[in-house]
């Protein structure tokens, strides 16, 4: 809704509600409630404070340097699978099959690899049919059979294949690594070499992680690769729940199976399906938060107590400001209602002056007449008798006039009364029939017999109506038509329907329409009279709509309530006629 017309129905309501104390009353109730929840905002202010300082701390404390910590030491892994798969790689495209079977080169090769990589442990040659064709190292695999292993697909899928730690012969863990190498003409073969992951422990104490912390590698199934100070030695289960599917390094609060908090950084490994796992104790970063405890607790019990009492003392003034500022917000709304009546007064004033020379110059010209008659002795008691009716009639025919432009120019005061809704447009329309003639505006009547009886205000309703078609008379200008219809809505309301063939309003306009002073007028209107119009009709228990197409037209529908009358109403009806 529109944030004006709710200001419009906050006017009416104080309108309605001011000479009571219930609004104040309610009012003190919700300041009440506004001192629980500003009682809170010191609450969120520390919760606030809680916040950023748990996070920066986090941040520059373990978080960040948890998660640039495991990147590096995960990039140094990274590069530990590459040079070694890479050298591997190397050998095997350098040298044919033929050479690679031959004993000797094979294990001068396998002595070059090993003085650059200290860590390997043997390395094989494996024919396409997963069969070792040639070995160098500790143990006898010539001739064992690869093909049913599970690593032989994966190397034949991927060209590379790095293993988890398993125990070799020797009761030791080591990791594998084989190499595809595939010839222009098709022919392929496997080297594969073996390590010890004695390498693996020397990376991650290069990583110069504290006595507090704890890093390891996992596989995907949760199994120790390396030996952790937590959780025990290699081939052993990881005492906590790794995610496995996302991707980059990340840094969470996790719980292990033995209950413990802990901030734990991990990040999957490219080159390997392993995962580097750094866990720190959560206790150590709550240490600021410790620390930060005792001020929040001071700043939280003083913040309160402060607000308590300050609004303990300015809500009296508050509510005492408030009656005075509402009396005068109503004063200076009855009073713009006031101007705009009489703005329409004077709109009106041409037709009334018009409608008032009428029985006027009847007055004058019998008053002539009856001079002349004395003048000239010509007494003739029924013509004096009937010279002197017409004056009557014509001086109550003014009286009328002008009782209707002075009930319309009054101060506005709510006055119910029971009424139909007919006869207040038809006298509306009096007031503007003589400007309707002058600009040649044609006005068609459709006036439903069936309607109910209302209870409302006579001069309110007047008014209103006078807006609409004053509005109407200006979009119009000459020559045009205006189409008025009254009848039932619902089982509630009456609807008078009020439409023009005018300019009408745009859509960019016509959300505006009600707003105070605003105004589509090229003349120097007030922009008041639709705003002051949909404050009465809502006072009245009312509703207003409008439909417009720039361009054709727009019609207004105002909708006011009903109430069926029942048998004790009946005679009442018959009465009012």
């Amino acid at each position: 809704m529109n944030p004006f017309l709710k200001i419009a129905d906050s006017v009416w309501f104080i309108n309605d509600d001011v000479e009571g104390n219930r609004r104040y009353v309610r009012l003190k109730r919700i300041i009440a409630l506004s001192v629980v929840t500003v009682s809170l905002v010191p609450m969120i202010i520390m919760a606030g404070i809680n916040f950023h300082q748990y996070n920066s701390s986090l941040r520059n404390e373990i978080i960040k340097p948890l998660h640039d910590l495991t990147n590096k030491a995960a990039r140094s892994f990274d590069r530990f699978f590459k040079e070694r798969s890479s050298a591997i790689s190397f050998i095997s495209a350098m040298y044919s099959f033929e050479e690679l079977s031959n004993p000797k080169l094979f294990n001068k090769l396998f002595m070059v690899l090993k003085s650059k990589f200290r860590e390997h442990v043997d390395m094989g040659l494996i024919n396409e049919n997963g069969v070792m064709v040639n070995y160098t190292g500790p143990y006898d695999l010539i001739n064992k059979d690869y093909s049913r292993q599970n690593w032989f697909p994966k190397v034949v899928y991927k060209g590379v294949f790095i293993s988890d730690v398993f125990m070799g012969y020797r009761n030791l863990p080591h990791v594998a690594i084989a190499v595809l190498h595939i010839k222009d003409d098709g022919k392929t073969w496997i080297i594969r070499s073996t390590m010890d992951t004695d390498i693996f422990d020397e990376i991650i104490y290069n990583m110069g992680i504290d006595q507090q912390a704890d890093a390891f590698l996992i596989n995907k199934k949760g199994i120790l690769q390396t030996s952790s100070r937590l959780y025990g030695k290699v081939l052993s289960r990881c005492g906590i729940n790794i995610p496995q599917t996302r991707t980059g390094t990340h840094v969470e609060e996790l719980t292990d199976f033995a209950g413990r908090k802990l901030m734990v950084a991990y990040t999957h490994l490219i080159n390997s399906d392993c995962t580097l796992v750094v866990i720190k104790s959560k206790s150590i970063v709550l240490k600021t938060w410790f620390v930060l405890k005792t001020d929040m607790l001071v700043v939280f019990f003083v913040g309160i107590c402060a607000i308590i009492v300050i609004v303990m003392g300015l809500t009296e003034k508050l509510v005492k400001r408030l009656k005075v500022s509402d009396k005068k917000r109503l004063l200076a709304v009855k009073e713009l209602e006031h101007n705009q009546k009489l703005s329409s007064v004077g709109r009106l004033a041409t037709g009334v002056a018009h409608e008032i020379n009428n029985p006027l110059a009847v007055i004058n010209q019998n008053a002539g007449l009856i001079m002349d008659m004395i003048e000239y002795n010509k007494f003739d008691r029924e013509i004096f008798k009937e010279k002197i009716n017409v004056i009557n009639f014509s001086v109550e025919r003014a009286k009328k006039i002008t009782h209707r432009l002075l009930g319309f120019a009054k101060r506005i005061e709510v006055k119910f009364e029971v009424l139909r809704i007919n006869e207040i447009v038809t006298e509306v329309l009096i007031f503007l029939d003589k400007e309707a003639l002058y600009k040649n505006i044609e006005i068609s009547l459709s006036l439903s017999d069936e309607l109910p009886l209302i209870s409302s205000d006579r001069g309110q309703l007047e008014q209103v109506f006078l807006n609409i078609l004053i509005n109407a008379f200006d979009a119009i200008g000459n020559n045009g038509h205006i189409y008025i219809s009254t009848s039932i809505a619902d089982e509630s309301m009456v609807r008078v329907s009020i439409e023009d063939n005018g300019n009408g309003i745009s859509k960019e306009n016509l959300p505006h329409i009600f707003e105070p002073f605003f105004t589509t007028s090229t003349a120097k209107g007030t922009g008041l009279g639709l705003s002051i119009t949909y404050g009465i009709i809502k006072k009245l228990g009312g509703d207003i709509k409008v439909n417009s197409t720039l361009g054709k037209g727009t019609c207004f529908e105002v909708n006011l309530p009903y109430e069926k009358l029942g048998e004790k109403d009946e005679k009442f009806k018959n009465s009012f006629g």
